[in-house]
């Protein structure tokens, strides 16, 4: 199915800045949905005059009219003179008679979505419109709490038309946690004062510790009554208990955390109320607090495994250096190195949150564990990378570092030995694979013969058996060796997810 900006777009009538208007709006349709108890569809003008829906929210307290999904389908004849009309002369317009769907009476208001063409000003244009679908074949008394959110939902609409609403000033709704309207609204007067608490908001602020009626209470006050002194607030939190700003803010109390989003309602461009809408989050902030130590206790163990394994590259390069024999201290050496080359990952990913690391920083600090080779009396080597790594998880990213770190310290050490020359890492990486080259212009290797050292075994361990790739030597034309390697990402996504 294609996406909001995809069919906005495709009508070629409609800017970047329409777009995140409609965005935003769509983000908050089912509130409205829920608030108007009612199907809610966002529409936009098409090339040939007529209009395509872009976005369509279901109630959650409420039958839907609409069991087959219409985003992307063309506005249906019998509501499309209604939305024309909203969309042109500005104005709700509301259908004259039940209308009538699948055999289920219905009443449709259509309105206009009107943008501002600058951020506090009142310069304004039409971009869309967004219709309100009413069961009528659910139709019941309706309860003081349906009457509160139907009025709420008809402020809102009236704002949607003056371009007050939604308000790009506003954080955008956070992933986890956000309050909705089932979970608790409060009704704010002009003056802050509660005029209607649906039962689970009441529910919820009597969890904080506060037992009486909320309603004829200013919720700031009242805030003020069940917070502790001690305890810091957040400085946002008055302005949105007393509802005059679309902000967001916690609420904590006697161990319970009540998250609040306020949305001021306006009329004519001036303040009316404001709704509030309150969640009980103590159990998703308990599972993001535990999160948070959680990710500090594994950057701490990366960091103590990487300490540990530079005392032991230290360890062994000092015995190297106090090694007689030309053959240990090599081989020492190389096992310095190659524990050097673990730590890099190592300390990558205590420095971030994920448990995946920027594979090109890492190979950055990689290249650096060669330079003691490059230095070598009488060798002149560079080494350039071109190409992309992207994002590896650890579980690949260390196997990976130590393979190339085998594979440029062999290039360096043996096939520019005593002379000048360049090392050109490449990697290439698309959905399907990552492969990497690793070119030299050294001596070459004799065709259809591979090195049978340690490194090589070590290189083709990890390539092989650990990423489940494949590994190739060969000669270039005129000089030098190229060793291909490609990972396919199959496994790596496997592993990520």
């Amino acid at each position: 199915m294609s996406t909001l900006s995809d069919l906005v777009y495709a009508q070629g009538r409609s800017t970047a800045e329409d777009v995140e208007w409609l965005h935003r709006l769509a983000g908050d349709g089912q509130l409205l949905a829920d608030l108007a108890f009612a199907d809610i569809v966002v529409w936009v003008p098409t090339a040939d005059d007529s209009f395509i829906a872009v976005a369509h929210t279901r109630p959650s307290g409420a039958a839907t009219l609409f069991y087959r999904d219409i985003v992307g389908d063309a506005v249906r004849p019998q509501w499309r003179t209604q939305v024309k009309d909203a969309f042109t002369q500005v104005r709700m317009v509301d259908s004259a008679s039940p209308d009538w769907f699948e055999e289920t009476p219905t009443r449709v208001r259509a309105v206009p979505i009107v943008r501002e063409r600058a951020a506090g000003g009142r310069e304004t244009r039409v971009i869309g419109v967004v219709t309100r679908h009413t069961n009528l074949g659910e139709a019941r008394t309706p309860s003081r709490q349906q009457i509160t959110f139907n009025d709420c939902a008809d402020d809102l609409f009236g704002m949607i038309a003056s371009a007050d609403f939604p308000d790009l000033t506003a954080p955008t709704s956070p992933r986890r946690g956000a309050p909705r309207a089932s979970d608790g609204l409060i009704r704010l007067d002009v003056d802050g004062i509660t005029t209607f608490a649906s039962p689970n908001a009441l529910s919820a602020f009597n969890r904080l510790g506060f037992d009486d009626e909320l309603e004829g209470e200013s919720l700031m006050q009242v805030a003020t009554t069940i917070m502790p002194a001690s305890r810091q607030f957040d400085e946002s939190l008055p302005i949105v208990m007393a509802g005059r700003a679309p902000w967001r803010a916690d609420v904590e109390a006697r161990g319970v955390t009540v998250s609040l989003r306020t949305i001021p309602l306006r009329e004519n461009g001036n303040r009316i109320g404001a709704i509030v809408l309150c969640r009980d989050v103590s159990e998703i902030r308990h599972q993001e607090q535990e999160l948070i130590t959680k990710d500090a206790t594994i950057r701490e163990i990366h960091h103590r495994v990487k300490n540990n394994l530079q005392t032991v590259a230290s360890l062994l390069r000092i015995q190297a250096r106090r090694t007689h024999s030309d053959e240990g201290r090599d081989a020492l050496t190389q096992a310095m190195r190659r524990v050097s080359a673990i730590a890099v990952v190592h300390d990558t990913l205590s420095e971030g949150l994920m448990q995946s690391v920027d594979f090109d920083d890492v190979f950055e600090r990689v290249l650096k564990l060669v330079a003691e080779v490059a230095a070598a009396p009488n060798t002149r080597a560079r080494t350039v990378k071109t190409g992309t790594f992207g994002t590896l998880p650890s579980e690949y990213a260390t196997p990976l570092a130590l393979a190339l770190t085998e594979l440029v310290t062999n290039a360096v050490e043996h096939g520019l030995a005593d002379k000048e020359g360049e090392v050109e890492i490449i990697a290439e990486r698309d959905e399907d694979r990552l492969a990497v080259r690793v070119r030299d212009t050294g001596v070459g290797l004799p065709e259809g013969q591979v090195g049978r050292g340690l490194g090589t075994q070590i290189v083709r361990t990890l390539i092989q058996g650990e990423l489940s790739g494949t590994i190739d030597w060969h000669t270039l034309m005129g000089s030098g060796t190229e060793v291909t390697i490609e990972i396919p990402m199959r496994y790596i996504e496997r592993a990520r997810a």
